[in-house]
């Protein structure tokens, strides 16, 4: 199996016609400055020489911003750079995310042109209230739109949503998952909204207007997301914004992250609560008192089974009064695993 490696290029606030009110992609990629052709390049040689040398996917990504918001030659500048190494043989494919009200057929001759294959949309919600009290400025219809239309030229299609949107319930997000699961994407990013230095959500949460998601809320709405997508086999390939210099633990003086629920680990917290919930419902079955439980999965696994700093063992232990013994075995399918468990003599 090949190993996938991103090659990240930001395009903050390029194409952007406003703030919604969660954003301010320069704070969130610690980039000012425009991009150039020779950014382009001199990112795309750094990582190029940083990679191991195996077989490897390797796939440029423009991040930030709305790609297809930017001024047509400005997208032909940056995009013809990444297709010389495509054409090259040295990077497989691109990819870029955009917003669903800028795709329409020209544009996507014109990504069709320089070789890009995947396609994310910022969706963030189903709801066109939701989507309007973020001031997104599209509705879903564009979402629908746009995604059909990406999947009829032959891209990859991506979307991209958030939980814990003003105003935004659990189930106002898991109508988003099922919505977004009918119009057939291939990948998924699931964001849980921080509060970002500098927007308008920052602004609302000062004044009380808005009140984040706790950790725990924001992990366990995500684990119900997560699991709809993983039964229609759409790849969710990341929870949570990823850690950086900005967005780190608010506590950080350097963090731009005021508030809301921030984990370096989030994806880990969300897959390790559904593995709890999974051995919790096996013990539950298991009809006397047991004095050990073993779990043997796959090495891949045993992380998440255990949980982030032992998390998943400590409660298993705490609420059943029984010790969980995790072990791995090569022999048992990467997502299953086996439980054996030894009664407690009765005194």
């Amino acid at each position: 199996m090949k190993k996938e490696y991103i090659i990240p290029i930001f395009v903050p606030h390029l194409g952007c016609p406003h703030d919604c009110v969660f954003c301010n992609q320069r704070k969130i990629s610690g980039q000012t400055k425009m991009v150039t052709a020779d950014d382009v390049r001199k990112t795309i040689d750094y990582y190029l020489r940083n990679f191991r040398k195996e077989d490897n996917y390797i796939e440029v990504a423009f991040f930030g911003g709305s790609f297809t918001g930017i001024e047509p030659e400005k997208q032909e500048e940056l995009l013809s750079v990444a297709y010389e190494y495509v054409k090259d043989n040295k990077v497989d494919s691109i990819r870029l995310s955009t917003r669903p009200d800028y795709i329409d057929k020209e544009i996507l001759k014109r990504l069709k042109k320089y070789g890009v294959k995947t396609i994310e949309l910022g969706v963030q919600s189903s709801s066109d209230y939701i989507l309007k009290r973020a001031q997104r400025e599209h509705t879903f219809e564009d979402v629908k739109r746009a995604s059909k239309l990406i999947r009829k030229f032959g891209f990859t299609l991506g979307h991209q949503m958030m939980v814990g949107l003003p105003e935004s319930t659990k189930n106002d997000e898991l109508k988003t998952a099922k919505d977004l699961i009918k119009l057939k994407p291939k990948i998924v990013r699931i964001y849980p909204v921080l509060v970002i230095n500098g927007t308008q959500l920052e602004k609302d949460y000062e004044a009380g207007e808005y009140k984040p998601l706790s950790l725990n809320q924001a992990v366990e709405t995500s684990k119900d997301l997560l699991t709809l997508f993983n039964k229609k086999h759409i790849r969710v390939i990341r929870i949570g914004l990823q850690n950086t210099s900005e967005i780190t633990d608010p506590n950080d003086k350097n963090s731009q992250v005021v508030a809301g629920p921030y984990h370096p680990a989030f994806r880990q917290l969300v897959e390790s609560a559904m593995w709890y919930d999974s051995i919790s419902n096996k013990i539950k079955k298991i009809n006397m008192k047991v004095k050990d439980v073993q779990i043997d999965a796959n090495p891949y696994d045993i992380n998440n089974i255990v949980g982030h700093k032992r998390c998943n063992v400590e409660k298993i232990d705490e609420i059943y009064d029984t010790n969980l013994i995790v072990k791995a075995n090569y022999k048992i399918k990467r997502g299953k695993f086996k439980i054996t468990s030894l009664t407690r003599a009765l005194n």
